[in-house]
């Protein structure tokens, strides 16, 4: 059953609507409706706030501000992840950032919420801010560690002397610009008081993390708060911790003893959701003529909130891709007056990638190599930066299966060289990598005398399939057609795992559920072989086999329902759990990642400078797979945000006031179906059993690893001009296009 390309057990669910998000529960009656004030100013403070014309207005219930909210918990810095602490809102007059909440109307309908927040005046007093990421590089400092507890700079050899020694150098910066999240679900929660305990429903990644965050923001014993998350429609990093309305509700309710209701409006995402921070890459490849690297640097600086400090392991992603013996990455943090950083898609791997992977391509134009006979020279044998080994690593694989499947050798050897009509055609390729990372998990299955094993984790299916592949492996290791397990996900009394993020969720949970499964066979084939009544007593249980809803010991079988209602008539239950990855002994002997490799054919306009994706290929290693299906859909997906930050998506910031200018999905471009034709990926085979006993690796991120430099490689081969600060638009192509007779522009670079 692991393995197969099954559809979703939950599509039918979905796709007929019946699939209840955070919004849509309405099983404690009719709610009130929350809509939160938002600060427009960058950084300053309250100096006055009249609620009386919100207070008046048609519905409304109570307006909340810092003078009437209730004292609340401070984040706690020796928590070591900010999604299980403390996220106080309406503390005080302060104001840190742009969109900063400052009020909550509560009303009757949305509509009169949101009327009533908008009638609350407010003055402030203006401080100066710091908005400007290049204006403000001398604040910048380097932090302990980076995220995922990952070291925030490395060295091995001597980079100085090493590179000054290449024959070939590459010394460039990169930059790309920052990015949000913007799930096609709007962040949401309805809050429910029950006494002195809450129900909290909520659009969250992680259920523990909602859980432990929201008892800590309000100081209630977390035994008295259950989360109930059964289905996310889409997080991307932005739900794996909570935020403001899910705390601003659970106050709401508390107050006023009724259920409360708040979503974010598009436009509030911008602000009141963590942001991808924007980065300065610089990267320095020294090589010999042949095309061995001798010396390797990636040095990232990028914003920090200076009240919430978010380091994204942007540099860390070179450390395990190439071989060179002088090598060096760092990381530096400038910290401005914005809302907080947070996991944005594939944090670390995405930008860094993204120029790691350009570099990569300039070198082996400057080398005059193919750009994956240069990957293959420099594969290592081992971890460049701590020598140990690679768990299973298949890239050169997937570069070698993608070249034949892409038609390489039909590419363009020479910068814009290629035209079709008013098109210039161009081949860009790049290397994929995604640490797999692992996070405790448990999971408890459990099988009544109707035969059925219904399956319980508060992992949480933010859209990638996790329904799906638990009911694949359980099916498979209790004997049993995917119609006889029941999979039950998100929700706090059911056993804590890492939810759903950093592609760690497939994994971590799958591997509990497979152990939790184990221990309950051994039940059923020693309750069975111990029982005088079954045909199966005085047999080795050892030996059974579980098949067909049947335990089978030699030529001698029972049916499980049966052995259950005999033996177990209240249920008989297994529990199975994965240790975090810091438990782990494989994680300190072995080097373990997920690999690929991106191929893009891009045509650029030759007049107007529009550059079209034209066909776009992922060849993938990322162990054994337990969904073809679901895992493919993932990885286009990936591959199509990639698309996105290579050509379209920018966040602008207001230099004067912190706000964030292009506020909607209308300025704040991301693709649309126009924007992507023909994509496929395909997976290299795989087990890599020093991840886990299934011998599965993340992929949900992989997709977007490396993709958005094979789409900026393509562009370059298409016209030669290379563009470093992304995503590339059309003002920085116009006037620098090959002139008619075919040469690159004097401006091209």
């Amino acid at each position: 059953m692991i393995g197969q390309a099954i559809n979703r057990v939950d599509g039918p669910l979905k796709v007929t609507g019946r699939a209840t998000y955070a919004y849509e529960h309405w099983e404690a009656g009719q709610p009130l409706y929350g809509f939160i004030r938002g600060a427009t100013i960058g950084r300053g403070r309250i100096t006055r706030i009249d609620t009386s014309r919100a207070e008046d207005s048609p519905g409304v219930r109570t307006v909340i501000t810092y003078r009437n909210a209730p004292s609340q918990g401070t984040p706690d810095p020796a928590v070591p992840s900010q999604y299980w602490r403390a996220q106080p809102v309406l503390t005080g007059v302060e104001i840190r950032h742009y969109g900063q909440p400052v009020a909550l109307a509560v009303a009757a309908t949305f509509e009169q919420a949101r009327a009533a927040a908008n009638l609350i005046d407010i003055e402030y007093a203006i401080e100066p801010g710091n908005y400007d990421f290049a204006a403000n590089r001398e604040l910048s400092y380097m932090p302990h560690l980076v995220n995922a507890d990952l070291q925030c700079e490395t060295a091995v050899g001597d980079f100085d002397t090493g590179f000054g020694s290449a024959a070939v150098k590459i010394d460039q910066r990169y930059t790309t610009p920052y990015q949000f999240s913007q799930p096609m679900e709007p962040n949401a929660c309805l809050a429910v008081p029950r006494g002195d305990d809450l129900i909290i429903y909520v659009s969250a990644q992680i259920v523990d993390a909602a859980r432990i965050s929201i008892a800590s923001t309000l100081r209630m014993d977390p035994q008295r708060i259950q989360v109930i998350a059964p289905f996310v429609g889409g997080g991307f990093g932005s739900k794996l911790g909570i935020h403001s309305e899910t705390i601003l509700a659970a106050i709401a309710a508390r107050l006023l003893k009724k259920p409360v209701k708040v979503v974010l409006a598009r436009q509030q995402i911008f602000h009141l959701m963590g942001v991808r921070p924007v980065t300065n890459q610089r990267v320095r490849l020294g090589a010999a003529r042949d095309g061995r690297l001798i010396a390797l640097a990636h040095e990232v600086n990028m914003y920090t909130s200076p009240h919430a400090e978010f380091a994204e392991q942007t540099a860390a992603t070179a450390r395990a891709l190439y071989a060179a013996p002088n090598r060096l990455t760092n990381h530096w943090l400038t910290p401005l007056d914005l809302p907080r950083g947070e996991d944005v898609r594939a944090p670390g791997e995405a930008p860094g990638l993204l120029a790691v992977e350009s570099a990569m391509d300039e070198l082996a134009y400057a080398l005059g190599m193919d750009p994956i006979e240069l990957r293959i020279k420099n594969e290592p044998k081992v971890h460049p930066e701590t020598g140990v080994p690679f768990g299973e690593r298949h890239l050169v694989d997937c570069m070698r299966e993608g070249a034949r499947r892409f038609g390489w050798n039909r590419r363009p050897v020479r910068p814009g060289s290629r035209r079709e009509g008013r098109w210039l055609v161009g081949y860009g390729m790049a290397a994929a990598i995604r640490m797999h990372f692992q996070g405790p998990a448990k999971a408890r299955v459990r099988m009544g005398s109707d035969g059925v094993a219904v399956v319980q984790s508060d992992m949480t299916d933010i859209g990638g399939g996790t329904y799906t592949i638990l009911t694949q492996v359980a099916a498979e290791a209790l004997g049993l057609p995917i119609d006889r397990v029941r999979v039950e996900l998100g929700r706090s009394d059911f056993p804590v795992s890492f939810g759903t993020g950093g592609s760690w969720g497939a994994a971590n949970s799958s591997t509990a559920v497979y152990r939790a499964c184990r221990a309950l066979r051994e039940k059923l084939a020693a309750s069975a072989c111990n029982d005088l009544k079954s045909p199966l007593h005085g047999l080795d249980p050892q030996a059974a086999i579980l098949s067909g809803g049947r335990v089978t010991v030699a030529a001698k079988s029972e049916a499980m329902a049966k052995i259950v209602a005999r033996n177990h008539p209240e249920g008989l239950e297994g529990e199975g759990e994965i240790e975090g990855m810091e438990n782990d002994p494989n994680y300190t002997a072995y080097s373990l990642n997920s690999y690929g490799a991106h191929f893009a054919e891009v045509g650029v306009d030759v007049d107007t400078a529009e550059i079209r994706l034209r066909r776009m290929l992922g060849v993938f290693n990322a162990g054994r797979i337990l969904n073809p299906k679901t895992a493919r859909s993932q990885m286009i997906g990936g591959m199509t945000l990639g698309v996105s930050y290579a050509l379209l998506e920018e966040a602008i910031v207001d230099t004067r006031s912190g706000a964030f200018v292009n506020r909607d999905l209308a300025e704040y471009l991301v693709p649309v179906h126009a924007d992507i034709p023909e994509i496929d990926a395909v997976f290299v085979d795989g087990f890599d059993d020093k991840a886990n006993i299934l011998g599965v690796k993340g992929i949900g991120e992989l997709g977007v690893c490396g993709s958005a430099a094979a789409v900026t490689n393509a562009v370059f081969n298409a016209t030669g001009i290379r563009v470093r600060e992304f995503p590339i638009t059309l003002d920085k192509m116009l006037g620098r296009l090959p002139r008619p007779n075919g040469s690159p522009s004097s401006a091209a670079k």
